[in-house]
């Protein structure tokens, strides 16, 4: 796999992440008041600007277990977790700032050596945030590299990559229908083809599963024609995944999609980061403004890092 593409993701992805972590919790209402339109700083986690959240350094502990141990290896990514968690590593500034619940219970089972790490992730209803939809795609690029697809197999390894901090079928759904889309703009689809493709793979795979019906607006073919309203960007991981694939639906480059997907409200930093990443492996780094990545903290250790990654693909 190209680096270009690897670069893109990680960097589209830190991007979105690094515009949404000022304003997180910020209403819609608020934001339409004062809409994003740059890099801010402070805020509602006063950092400065260009600092990324929990959502790049979870996908940047995963890249570095890829890239060591040559393959997935789930042992090895908890322990890099549960460094993130204890001693601040893979962070924007050296300060871990934020973590979600389902995220943090599934790192301390780890560290008590309770559960196999496809065994941490909580599996109650309740437990269905976006912790693990945000990390997955260093998952999904790995395999898309080295097996050329995201079919059946695939898509296991990707259920258990979720399970290691969310293991509830939804977040295991989640992670594995954006992966299909994701597979298919690597296979050099537009996006409303990638789109359609993808959900017909998911269709495909889950559709006799009850849990497929989470995901039923997904599947209209009016979808993209929602109005904005009608779109949630809470923490829940069926609202994130609707948010960033309907801003991706409905721009046509990187700046418009980060800025809809942050000024959705509520959970920004975190819509921003997912579709920030799959529009940053559709439309390349070059993409991305330059004002926002002369701001963004760590910039050329993350782009070592894709060429690393890149690397063992």
């Amino acid at each position: 796999m190209d680096a270009k593409i690897v670069k893109g993701m990680i960097l589209g992805l830190a991007v979105g992440d690094a515009l949404g972590v000022p304003v997180e919790f910020e209403s819609r209402q608020v934001l339409k008041r004062d809409p994003v339109t740059n890099m801010r700083a402070f805020g509602s986690w006063n950092q400065p600007a260009g600092t990324w959240s929990d959502d790049t350094s979870l996908t940047v502990a995963a890249m570095d277990s890829i890239i060591r141990r040559k393959r997935i290896e789930y042992r090895d990514v908890m322990e890099n977790f549960l460094k993130w968690y204890e001693r601040d590593a893979f962070t924007a500034t050296g300060e871990r700032f934020d973590i979600g619940n389902t995220t943090r219970s599934a790192i301390v089972r780890f560290s008590r050596n309770l559960l196999i790490p496809t065994k941490c992730g909580a599996t109650d209803i309740n437990s269905n945030g976006n912790g693990s939809l945000m990390r997955i795609l260093p998952a999904t690029l790995y395999l898309f590299g080295t097996r050329g697809k995201i079919g059946a197999d695939e898509l296991r390894i990707i259920h258990e990559f979720s399970a290691l901090t969310h293991g509830h079928a939804i977040s295991r759904m989640a992670c594995g229908i954006y992966s299909l889309i994701v597979a298919q703009i690597l296979n050099g689809k537009n996006i409303s083809e990638a789109f359609e493709l993808g959900m017909n793979d998911a269709k495909n795979f889950y559709g006799i599963d009850k849990t497929f019906e989470k995901f039923s607006r997904l599947c209209d073919e009016n979808f993209a024609a929602l109005p904005e309203d009608e779109i949630r960007s809470s923490g829940y991981v069926v609202d994130t995944l609707e948010a960033a694939l309907w801003c991706m639906l409905n721009t046509d480059n990187y700046k418009s999609l980060a800025l809809k997907a942050v000024n959705l409200g509520k959970d920004t930093d975190t819509v921003g980061a997912i579709a920030g990443g799959l529009a940053g492996i559709y439309y390349g780094a070059e993409s991305i403004p330059a004002e926002w990545l002369a701001i963004l903290k760590r910039r050329d250790y993350l782009e070592k890092l894709a060429e690393d990654f890149a690397a063992v693909l």
